[in-house]
């Protein structure tokens, strides 16, 4: 029999669990067995943990740095670290600025591919995020085929736990699309690609590294039949669902054009207004449409700072969250937000959400809760968000200690409130991952 894998963080300034009650212990430690926590507590480490001599595990000193959860980022893609700031989409909204990189993207190689995830999920792990998803839809004719299986490879080799989502797009131009023939599929191979990924990637088990989601792109680029399809296929295997919806005001007019129909009614057509789907940005709902994705327990990825980006407008978290929707929080692609720093977007949400309303219309436990369980529960993980018994050890450590942090009265508040730095060290499944 193998010993076990042992680690143990002592001394947090303060240790951020995020569990039922909230708790944030000063001196705190946290210890794990292969990947899974067993222990927490404050101030002096017991001589014995789970049976094992304190002697026996890896340690790590995180004396003077505060503690969060590993954050969980809902939505991204990877591939478009490639073109940041790109000319002729810095100033344009979400459809022109989509028909000029469609033929940029168009022109990735599989190298392009790799290095954008690789890129991405290292500058994600630097500002504290252990858990992300990726949605990848744009598949070009002269790229591989399995391009999601080169992500895969890019998010193990930089040490994150990784969703990559199967995205897709089937619907071009020439059927009333918005993406050219170059970048799309057609709906058999999409199915089967999907079910290949699933059957070589998706881990259910607690504390897995890698799940697949199902992900076609958007209503302007998928049929309703390929949405009801990889539903049905998704529900067969027991995964989720993910696709952008209701990003702009034209989106809304298109599905009207198109369909005869608003996005969520389109959404309920085809049978995503469940609780095994979330939603990126989720904008432009009306009352009664947050009331019945609340119901059906839709969860939403909010990105902030692409949405303002683009000029797309401002997602109303606190009513999506008060219906009953799981809301997380999400970097988007990096050629509209152009970064991958989540902790950035902790603070981007606290400050967009206060100029709506004042300085009570979004507080910081609300914004850390969204960073961590809204995440988690966006991408139906119940072992990671928070650190309790049973959980997946990931952490995320910020040394406050440079002059940026000087005299700061809330230590954890201070890690939204002032200039948003890199972590000092991560962990993931209880082990330091290095941030190269």
């Amino acid at each position: 029999m193998r010993d076990p894998d042992l680690f143990l963080l002592e001394h947090a300034d303060p240790l951020v669990t995020m569990d039922p009650a909230r708790r944030v212990l000063p001196d705190g430690w946290v210890a794990a067995r292969d990947g899974l926590i067993v222990g927490i507590g404050v101030g002096t480490t017991p001589a014995v943990i789970d049976g094992e001599p304190r002697e026996r595990f890896r340690r790590l000193d995180a004396r003077g740095r505060v503690v969060l959860p590993g954050l969980v980022n809902t939505h991204h893609h990877l591939y478009q670290t490639r073109t940041r700031a790109w000319p002729g989409a810095v100033d344009a909204e979400l459809f022109p600025w989509l028909t000029t990189l469609y033929p940029v993207w168009a022109g990735l190689s599989d190298a392009d591919f790799h290095r954008g995830a690789l890129v991405g999920c290292r500058e994600l792990l630097r500002s504290g995020c252990t858990t992300t998803t990726d949605h990848h839809y744009l598949f070009p004719r002269d790229a591989s085929p399995e391009l999601i299986d080169i992500t895969v490879a890019a998010a193990r080799e930089a040490g994150i736990r990784f969703h990559p989502t199967r995205g897709s797009m089937s619907r071009s131009r020439k059927d009333g699309g918005l993406p050219p023939d170059s970048v799309v599929q057609d709906h058999d191979t999409i199915l089967a690609d999907s079910e290949r990924l699933i059957r070589l990637h998706h881990d259910p088990a607690p504390g897995a590294m890698t799940r697949i989601a199902l992900a076609p792109c958007s209503p302007f680029s998928v049929t309703p039949e390929l949405m009801r399809d990889t539903a049905t296929l998704a529900r067969r295997f027991g995964v989720r669902l993910h696709t952008h919806l209701s990003e702009t005001r034209d989106e809304d007019a298109y599905c009207l054009s198109t369909y005869g129909r608003r996005p969520v009614d389109l959404l309920e057509d085809c049978g995503w207004l469940a609780d095994d789907v979330w939603l990126a940005h989720g904008i432009w709902f009306d009352d009664a449409e947050i009331a019945r994705l609340g119901r059906a327990g839709v969860g939403i990825a909010h990105c902030p700072t692409s949405n303002m980006r683009l000029g797309s407008g401002i997602c109303r978290v606190r009513d999506l969250r008060a219906a009953g929707c799981p809301v997380g929080l999400a970097v988007d692609g990096s050629a509209s937000n152009d970064s991958s720093h989540l902790l950035a977007e902790l603070r981007q949400c606290l400050l967009l959400h206060r100029v709506l309303g004042g300085a009570g219309a979004m507080t910081v436990p609300e914004v850390l809760e969204m960073a961590t369980l809204g995440g988690a529960a966006c991408l139906g993980r119940e072992d990671v968000g928070s650190l309790e018994p049973g959980k997946a050890c990931d952490l995320a450590l910020f040394d406050l200690g440079d002059l940026a942090h000087e005299r700061v009265g809330d230590r954890v508040a201070a890690l939204l409130l002032c200039h948003p730095r890199d972590a000092a060290a991560v962990v993931v499944g209880g082990r330091e991952i290095a941030l190269g």
